[in-house]
């Protein structure tokens, strides 16, 4: 299997940038790349097509094993912090209930070691045995504010680490030396939500490294593994979906979603009732498709699609659907939108909105337009998002989603520019942007930037817009992982300025 190198995004250079040409830009070094070609695996399935396939089937589900550990000084303690009084057992107790809380809400296997490290010399023969076992990741507990040496090994051992250091164990120098290691998470802190957080950045990892992402383009069937986040990335023939889509019958489940689609909207506005079965039908070839390839998200060259008129519909119902399911599914086979998508489902529980972005000079807003967008923007267990159901705007054709955020939200941006680089930024919705009378995609968010002095100087395209301000979540995922960061100009340019 091909691995695929560093994909630089240089944007596009036309005067006039259209949606086409920036995928087309964004995509072009897959085209480039070597492949190995896919020959055993050809995703074909002799099931029934009105088979149910439960979506939640697909999404990555590894086991993330994480192994704990309390590093301290042997007891009782004279002096020093976090000083005589500190009830280190009591302690012990509450934060390892807290932890085993946090590892059954993310879904991790928590091995707490029931016997502290209390001697420097023990720490080798513990890292060692922790590295034979491969284990995902080890949560160090420290005790003891001279035992920050201690973690040496497990940084040099190259296994990711997370220090809980309960405030009363570290001082800033403590906490400098390492914080910023790849591989390295240091939370000083009371606040044990930020375990939580850690845990899943842990497992976001291992389900990138679990999941085959299904690239629907072009006219070949080709496979090649991501750097850095170990992705899949598999293409298949456009013609595929569709001609499977053809096939794809009007089942009792599709009249039931179209029902289930209406049910729960605020208003339908273009679409008839046959639209409405259509895109119960796209839902349904899209969880086949993945099914059947293996796969655990996809994207599609759906405009392509659309204007080649070999479907009745846009995918737009079917791609929002999978968002509130916690399954990715991307737009116009955007292999880093698909890759952005993935980090709000993996690593928050949050479906993202990728987006068109639009600056409105006058209010200096964002404005973040597609017509397909998640429901249950604050979680995937969370209730719906009030929202509509439209048409696909450029085409007027099938069912697409108008989602009303709620003022006040904050809101985080990201965008792989490649394996290595993220754009990320920071917002608040401050309103919704109905079509008509705009033009352009039916969802359609207004974002007040926080640090970009002008809207016009935002980064990036198809960004993921996600709730709530996860800035340094993201900033600690990336650095643990070796991801670069990237912010929009706090700063406008000089006038005259290039």
């Amino acid at each position: 299997m091909a691995k695929l190198p560093h994909l630089p995004y240089h944007g596009c250079n036309c005067c006039s940038v259209s949606r086409r040409c920036f995928v087309a830009s964004s995509i072009a070094a897959f085209t480039a790349t070597s492949f190995m070609s896919v020959n055993a695996d050809e995703g074909s399935s002799d099931a029934p097509l009105d088979e149910p396939i439960e979506l939640g089937s697909l999404r990555p589900k590894p086991k993330v094993r994480i192994r704990e550990v309390i590093m301290r000084l042997k007891p009782p303690y004279w002096l020093g912090w976090p000083g005589t009084s500190y009830d280190l057992d009591g302690h012990r107790k509450e934060y390892e209930a807290a932890f085993g809380e946090m590892a059954e809400s993310t879904g991790v296997t928590l091995e707490m070691d029931p016997t502290p490290i209390e001697a420097q010399e023990n720490v080798a023969g513990w890292v060692a045995k922790a590295k034979a076992d491969q284990v995902d990741a080890v949560l160090v507990h420290l005790q003891e504010i001279h035992c920050w040496p201690w973690i040496t090994p497990i940084i040099d051992a190259g296994i990711p680490l997370i220090v809980w250091a309960p405030v009363g164990t570290a001082f800033t120098q403590h906490v400098r030396r390492v914080a910023r290691l790849p591989k390295v998470h240091v939370i000083s802190s009371l606040d044990t939500r930020a375990i939580e957080q850690a845990f899943r950045m842990i497992r976001a990892k291992r389900q990138f490294e679990e999941t085959r992402l299904l690239v629907v383009k072009g006219k070949e069937r080709k496979e090649a593994v991501l750097e850095r986040l170990g992705t899949k990335v598999r293409y298949i023939p456009r013609d595929n979906l569709h001609e499977l889509f053809n096939r794809m019958p009007l089942t009792d489940e599709a009249r039931q979603i179209a029902k289930t689609m209406v049910a729960n909207a605020e208003k339908v506005i273009e679409p008839t009732e046959e639209d409405m079965f259509n895109a119960a039908r796209a839902f349904l070839t899209a969880k086949r498709i993945c099914r059947d390839e293996k796969s655990n998200a996809m994207t599609s060259d759906c405009l392509g699609m659309v204007s080649s008129r070999v479907v009745p519909t846009p995918p737009c119902m079917a791609v929002s659907m999978f968002q509130d399911g916690g399954v990715t599914y991307g737009c116009e086979a955007d292999v880093f939108g698909a890759m952005s998508l993935m980090l709000t489902s993996y690593l928050f529980d949050k479906p993202g909105f990728m987006n068109d972005p639009v600056p409105e000079t006058v209010e200096n807003l964002l404005l973040a337009a597609h017509c397909v967008c998640g429901t249950r923007i604050d979680g995937f267990d969370k209730p719906q998002e009030r929202h509509r159901l439209r048409s696909h705007s450029e085409s007027d054709l099938g069912v697409a989603m108008q989602v009303l955020w709620k003022e006040g939200r904050p809101c985080t941006l990201v965008r792989f520019s490649n394996p290595n680089e993220l754009i990320l930024d920071t917002g608040v919705v401050v309103g919704n942007q109905d079509t008509p009378p705009a033009g352009g995609c039916r969802t359609d968010v207004k974002i007040k930037m926080d640090r970009v002095e002008d809207s016009r100087d935002v980064l990036g395209f198809h960004q993921v817009v996600f709730a709530g301000n996860h800035r340094r979540d993201v900033e600690n995922f990336c650095q643990m992982w070796g991801i670069k960061v990237v912010n929009s100009p706090e700063k406008a340019p000089r006038e005259g300025a290039v």
